[in-house]
């Protein structure tokens, strides 16, 4: 079975045409489905054909749709509520997925991927301001503190997953983590270039003003 996922994730990469950093730490070594094979998966994949507009536009709201694990209802009251707020409804709808629960454990490194992120926050292994919270779509806020529920196999799985991710350099500017305490926090709200991934958000707006 978990080859089975490992494969399924894999193939969500090559559909995309980018990692998504679905697999954790596979996607960062010689492993990663698209290092091995930069085409999309079927006997078609490796043809070339050129993308409507719709297609591409669709193509890039389901790459973000897989990056950050939501469905499709999710998805669009995130660009509703987008809408709605002040600045670039591009920006906003990023800015509102990278304050997810789940998402804001992967970036402080207490889960070596997104997925992995959801499924430890669901069985109730993270406090938020020292409040147990099992919600991965909470919306975490500038200031919140994070700390790992004490739990011998947890807390063993988290360190090596940190010290991994410290060693590889890749922990995001905008959060601090204390490792000795497992104590992450947001000490502010990520700039668009501090996002990382390459996401195209303006054809998710023009896909959704249609």
């Amino acid at each position: 079975m978990g080859r089975a996922i490992v494969g399924a994730k894999c193939k969500e990469c090559r559909r995309t045409g980018m990692k998504l950093f679905l697999k954790g730490k596979r996607c960062q070594t010689e492993k990663c489905g698209l290092e091995k094979r930069n085409y999309p998966p079927g006997q078609h994949g490796k043809r070339r054909t050129k993308l409507s507009d719709y297609a591409l536009q669709l193509k890039e709201k389901q790459k973000v749709k897989r990056i950050y694990g939501v469905m499709e209802k999710q998805f669009r009251l995130y660009f509703k509520r987008a809408a709605k707020l002040k600045g670039m409804t591009g920006f906003n709808l990023l800015l509102l997925l990278e304050r997810r629960f789940d998402n804001i454990v992967y970036r402080l490194g207490f889960a070596s991927s997104r997925m992995e992120a959801r499924q430890l926050t669901r069985h109730g292994h993270f406090l938020i301001n020292g409040t147990r919270n099992r919600m991965p779509s909470f919306l975490v806020r500038e200031g919140d503190k994070i700390t790992v529920k004490q739990n011998g196999k947890v807390v063993d799985r988290v360190r090596e997953i940190l010290k991994w991710r410290q060693e590889k350099g890749i922990m995001p500017s905008w959060v601090q983590v204390d490792a000795e305490n497992l104590l992450g926090e947001v000490l502010r709200f990520p700039a668009r270039e501090e996002m990382g991934l390459p996401i195209k958000e303006q054809l998710i707006v023009e896909l959704y003003s249609k």
